[in-house]
């Protein structure tokens, strides 16, 4: 069985500065129950479909098919309201990889940078632009920001 562990935290926009275009995605979610999620996902103009099971600490069960652009294209037209977009920037820091996504449209102005770890007790070395650890904190879920975007959050 495919296992995602992986931690999250708010970025600094102030110390954060993104180098490149980064990748464009966009992302919907055909089912978005805490049990289980299942997205389609356009990036790099190739399609996947993923399928996550619920999450305990932050690890859960986790599924990814390559799919023709598209096939999502039409998939993202049956997903449930909103399709999020954003831009990802993939830093590597001292050999551990982070993915920086960049919020654009309902969700523009957040900031989250994730990292995927082998175990849930692996260590790893925090850049200066981390800021708060939201990994246990289900309105980052992306699944979550699809329907109740940041843009509609009191500050």
């Amino acid at each position: 069985m495919a296992k995602e562990i992986e931690r999250k935290f708010l970025v600094d926009k102030n110390i954060f500065k993104p180098t490149g275009e980064g990748e464009c995605i966009a992302q919907g979610y055909l089912s978005s129950m805490p049990e289980r999620t299942v997205r389609v996902r356009i990036k790099n103009q190739c399609g996947y479909l993923t399928v996550k099971g619920k999450t305990d600490g932050i690890s859960r069960s986790e599924f990814e098919y390559k799919i023709p652009e598209s096939d999502a294209e039409e998939l993202l037209r049956l997903c449930e309201p909103s399709i999020i977009v954003k831009r990802r920037y993939t830093v590597n820091v001292n050999g551990s990889i982070w993915e920086v996504d960049v919020f654009e449209g309902d969700n523009a102005g957040l900031v989250v940078a994730e990292i995927e770890l082998q175990s849930e007790g692996e260590d790893f070395v925090k850049p200066d632009w981390l800021g708060a650890e939201v990994s246990f904190d289900a309105k980052y879920y992306n699944s979550n920001l699809s329907k109740n975007p940041y843009k509609l959050w009191k500050s």
